[in-house]
């Protein structure tokens, strides 16, 4: 299973999860399959930043398609502007920032346990999508990778079960996640900028468009 197919089962579990999540919020099946979605961008994430050449751009991309995303956010999960609630990509964009850290600490003097603590009392303060949890999920992604196969993954099972318990029984079902990325392959797939670019466009579109139909019933 190469990056493409997980980051297609990713996108397309996440966008079952917001159609739930806004339309059928008393069918929990659409939340259990978006449960799938977030440990795997964490995971593809981890790698992204293992092979970028560049990670200044890779993280300008998300920030700038965080900054994108939030109006659609906020008007399909809350019909207004505010922020009481941040999009999942500034969870993703502090946590590249945090591995790209915990990589250089030693040229930049830092220790892991601060650089964590920062993170993870950062996202929770901006209110982030998964807040600290998300920091802990890409954490453990990063630093089990060059870990056995069996002994990371179980690891991770356990890191991801323990967190989960703040979250509420239902995102125990992201476990399940870890059978799709222990068969990734370690390659790419179909790679090109369009088809890169149009999983970022993704994500605003996709909840603008939750966002219309909710609103005006087209």
């Amino acid at each position: 299973m190469n990056s493409l197919i997980l980051k297609s089962i990713a996108l397309l579990t996440m966008i079952i999860d917001h159609y739930g999540a806004i339309f059928q919020s008393q069918v929990y099946i659409y939340r259990i399959i978006g449960r799938l979605a977030f440990p795997i961008y964490c995971f593809l994430l981890v790698e992204g930043y293992a092979h970028t050449r560049n990670v200044k751009k890779y993280a300008g991309r998300l920030l700038i398609f965080a900054i994108i995303s939030e109006i659609p956010f906020d008007l399909a999960f809350f019909n207004n502007i505010g922020f009481e609630h941040q999009n999942i990509l500034f969870t993703l964009f502090i946590g590249l920032i945090t591995i790209y850290l915990l990589d250089k600490k030693d040229k930049k003097n830092l220790n892991d346990s601060l650089i964590i603590v920062t993170a993870c009392v950062l996202s929770s303060l901006l209110r982030t999508d998964y807040q600290f949890v998300g920091i802990i999920y890409i954490f453990a992604f990063y630093y089990t990778r060059s870990f056995p196969k069996k002994k990371r993954f179980s690891i991770i099972a356990l890191v991801m079960l323990l967190t989960n318990l703040s979250l509420g029984r239902i995102q125990q079902f992201s476990v399940l996640s870890l059978f799709l990325i222990y068969f990734y392959n370690y390659k790419i797939g179909i790679k090109n900028k369009a088809l890169q670019m149009s999983f970022y466009i993704a994500y605003p579109l996709h909840l603008f468009i939750f966002y219309l139909i909710s609103t005006y019933r087209i």
